[in-house]
């Protein structure tokens, strides 16, 4: 498989005749929650060390263990009703299933616990954090990119208005 993606690329990179070809086929930040810390394009899951709980981006769920299972649930269970996911330390970990690995992951990660150190996406002002819906400004950048690119208004068409003739 890996060989067939190398072929392809290889094949799309050599048939644009020398123009650049930026493709970004890791970026999620529209689909990590507003509780996600800022500064990550791309996010299988994040730890919670201080319920040693995984969060799956790409799947919204949370994975738990209950009785020495692991459970998954598309909310926190109820035993974690006061847990503040905007003020906890989450830990990015881009691997299929990290709860497989937990006593691992638990003992590298021991020391991020109490931790209150990460700003989540819904405080951030950077803009590219805008394309996620849940973020309190993406309807007014929702607007502006309306505004921007729609029926040819926007940013720089009134310049260079005239008949042609030069500046009168």
């Amino acid at each position: 498989m890996r060989y067939a993606l190398v072929i392809i690329a290889a094949v799309l990179l050599s048939s644009t005749g020398g123009a650049q070809l930026s493709i970004n086929l890791n970026f999620n930040v529209d689909r990590q929650p507003v509780w996600g810390p800022t500064g990550y394009d791309h996010v299988e899951n994040y730890y919670l060390p201080d319920i040693e709980v995984y969060y799956n981006v790409p799947q919204h769920m949370y994975y738990y263990q209950n009785k020495g299972r692991w459970m998954s649930s598309s909310s926190l269970p109820s035993r974690y009703r006061g847990f503040d996911l905007y003020n906890s330390h989450k830990v990015v970990i881009n691997e299929r299933t990290p709860w497989r690995k937990h006593a691992a992951y638990r003992d590298q990660y021991v020391s991020f616990k109490g931790r209150h150190d990460q700003q989540p996406i819904r405080d951030a002002r950077d803009s590219k954090y805008y394309v996620n819906p849940n973020h309190p400004e993406h309807n007014n950048w929702v607007k502006q990119q309306k505004h921007d690119n729609g029926n040819g208004k926007g940013k720089g068409n009134n310049k260079n208005k005239g008949n042609g003739r030069g500046n009168k």
